[in-house]
């Protein structure tokens, strides 16, 4: 039997100086989903996640809460990181602490290694040292006089250390960046990497005395001394994997890290491999920021930090996951916040994906008694539905390995909206009328069913728990499905074992933070809850009435957007080319703010095909989108829920 292929994946360690933030559940989030994707595809994946427990800043901040170095890192390690990591539902296959015996006898083995070829030589050194990156650093990579994530100016240090031939190295690195494209991504972290590359990267200090830094792992020759907290940290993916016994899975290594520790990564780490003989990793995944929802840089100095547990009390981990990855992308900081979750929630995870569940269950439940049927012969509408199924998986699979993971939920979001149309074409409620069409019934009960499963398996790495409950309410529990093409999985006779509702819709009224939801995505309108029977109803706005003449001059059409782009210097502005029948327009409507281009291509839209054409920014615009907004801020375009053909009159 042919071994599976090996996937071999980090996050960076965490320092345990503090509690994690949501920049550190991001990551592991990011890092979880891709490790789980490749598991459902076949892979043998290991996974690997941990602290990061020694140095200065650790010393300092164990001294100031009264506890010895250990002591502090134990409490910080197990309960603060790897307890959250658990509730969250991180599959990390090893966690590694730096203060472990195995870790600590790796280390000490390859500074030893590099010692003894050369490669590490002792001197006095002067220079700018950043408490908080824990580094000696220059002067243009200060800001405004301030290392980038510190809050106190660089000191000027002088002190005799030992120093890594880290320049020795430097021409070699910069010609495998060049001959290895892939090596770092996105490609604007390597382009960032190859320009730190062509100016002397100098030689790298790896010690600090043991009288001022106690706590650290000695260096082997010299036990006043400990090792610089990075020559440490750094090495964790090798030991972790080596002292299980599988040295060669490090080959296969993907790293996931922050863009603001590039440098360690992408510079110090491969130079260090590279003198120790050891082989290089496959890849640097580097992530960007998560931004507060107002686009501002998050801090708790700033009033906007998000609380991680608190967002997880509320809304539990396959919330948070989902619109984490589908809300962000590697290569730009992206906002984030309760806002944006409470808006992505009810537009994917409630109206698309819970909604299609409730509405199957209810009609499998009143139809057939609440068992999934025997499909008939399918035809061509379904017979699409199973070959969009069976390309989903490597579709999404592709887009996950590409590191577009929001673009992988997508593809799986766009397949279920696409199940929600199937139904509302199909009038199940119309077939069951009859039972002369009670075959053709039961092809669209099973298509949906078999289709909601397919989704189930395309969304798991996101959410792992949910995704599992809805296939249990399908009568699927216990059943492990593998990321694959295939079609027919769900046998006829389940039976349906109803469940709670698997996204329920937050209360506005209860959100955590004081503002309105956000609504830049994509959000169908919300049903208005009755006023209270003691409550005064709020004044209805006059509106003038027209007679059914007047009414009759409105010409309304169906419209399919074929074609989106922003218009340039216009933040509010999306010019859009509709389709009516044969002929097609440009129409400029102010939706932008809700819609990005490519969530609107192929909808169907309602237009006021007759109005008078305008020029906005320089476009004529020939129409009117029609869209409904409520009273939180909400909007939708207004549009058909069969696929009618574009020009059909909207009477």
């Amino acid at each position: 039997m042919t071994r599976p292929q090996s996937f071999y994946i980090t996050t960076a360690i965490d320092y345990a100086n503090g509690a994690p933030h949501i920049g550190h559940v991001f990551e592991k989030i990011l890092t979880d989903t891709l490790a789980r994707y490749h598991r459902l595809a076949g892979y043998e994946v290991q996974f690997l996640t941990g602290t990061d427990e020694h140095g200065e800043k650790i010393a300092k901040a164990a001294a100031k809460a009264g506890q010895t170095p250990q002591k502090f890192v134990d409490d910080l390690s197990l309960n603060a990181f790897k307890g959250l990591w658990d509730r969250l539902e991180i599959s990390y296959d090893d966690f590694i602490r730096t203060t472990e015996p195995r870790h600590k006898r790796y280390v000490q083995d390859v500074l030893q290694r590099v010692y003894d070829s050369g490669d590490i030589y002792y001197a006095e050194y002067e220079g700018l040292y950043s408490v908080g990156a824990e580094r000696y650093v220059t002067e243009k990579e200060l800001v405004n006089g301030v290392y980038p994530g510190d809050s106190q100016p660089p000191e000027l240090r002088r002190e005799a250390n030992y120093f890594f031939r880290m320049e020795k190295y430097q021409a070699w690195l910069l010609s495998h960046l060049q001959t290895h494209p892939e090596f770092i991504q996105p490609a604007g972290y390597r382009n960032e990497v190859l320009e730190m590359l062509r100016e002397p990267i100098g030689d790298l200090s790896i010690s600090r005395p043991k009288s001022r830094v106690p706590w650290g792992i000695e260096l082997p020759w010299d036990p006043d001394h400990v090792t610089y907290v990075w020559f440490d940290a750094l090495l964790n993916y090798l030991s972790a994997p080596a002292s299980q016994g599988r040295p060669e899975l490090f080959q296969h290594a993907w790293h996931v890290i922050g863009k603001d520790i590039l440098k360690p990564h992408a510079i110090f780490w491969p130079t260090m491999l590279k003198a120790a003989g050891l082989p290089l990793y496959e890849k640097l995944v580097v992530h960007a920021h998560i931004l507060a929802e107002d686009g501002r840089k998050m801090g708790k100095s700033l009033g906007n930090a998000i609380d991680p547990v608190a967002l997880l009390d509320e809304y539990g981990a396959d919330t948070v996951r989902y619109t984490l990855l589908r809300e962000t992308s590697l290569g730009a900081d992206s906002p984030y916040g309760e806002g944006i979750l409470v808006a992505r929630l009810n537009a994917d995870l409630a109206n698309d994906l819970g909604n299609l569940l409730s509405r199957l269950s209810s009609m499998i439940q009143k139809y057939c008694g609440g068992v999934i049927p025997a499909s008939g012969a399918p035809g061509e509408r379904e017979r699409g539905i199973e070959a969009a199924a069976r390309a989903l998986p490597g579709r999404v699979l592709g887009l996950a390995r590409d590191l577009k993971l929001n673009m992988a939920l997508e593809a799986a979001m766009e397949f279920v909206r696409d199940l929600n149309r199937y139904i509302a074409e199909s009038r199940p409620w119309d077939l069951a009328k009859s039972p002369d069409t009670a075959t053709q019934l039961h092809t669209v009960l099973y298509t949906a069913a078999e289709g909601l499963r397919v989704a189930s398996v395309a969304l798991e790495a996101a959410i792992p728990a949910k995704a599992a409950e809805l296939r249990a309410q399908l009568g699927l529990g216990g059943q492990q499905y593998r990321l694959e093409a295939a079609w027919g999985l769900t046998p006829p006779g389940t039976v349906l074992q109803p469940g709670a509702v698997l996204f329920p819709k937050p209360d506005p009224d209860k959100l955590t933070r004081n503002e309105k939801p956000v609504t830049d995505i994509k959000q169908k309108p919300e049903a208005t809850l009755p006023a209270a029977p003691d409550a005064t109803p709020a004044p209805k706005p006059e509106v003038a009435e027209i007679s059914i003449d007047d009414f009759a001059r409105i010409d309304l059409r169906v419209a399919e957007v074929v074609a989106a782009e922003a218009v340039e210097k216009a933040d509010k502005l999306l010019k859009l080319t509709v389709r009516l029948g044969d002929e097609e327009r440009v129409v400029v409507s102010g939706i932008r703010k809700w819609f990005t281009p490519e969530q609107l291509v192929g909808r169907r839209v309602v237009v006021v095909a007759n109005l008078k054409p305008v020029k906005l920014r320089g476009i004529l615009s020939h129409g009117m989108i029609l869209a409904a907004e409520d009273e939180y801020g909400n909007l939708d375009v207004v549009g058909p829920q069969l696929e009618l053909p574009g020009g059909t009159k909207v009477r």
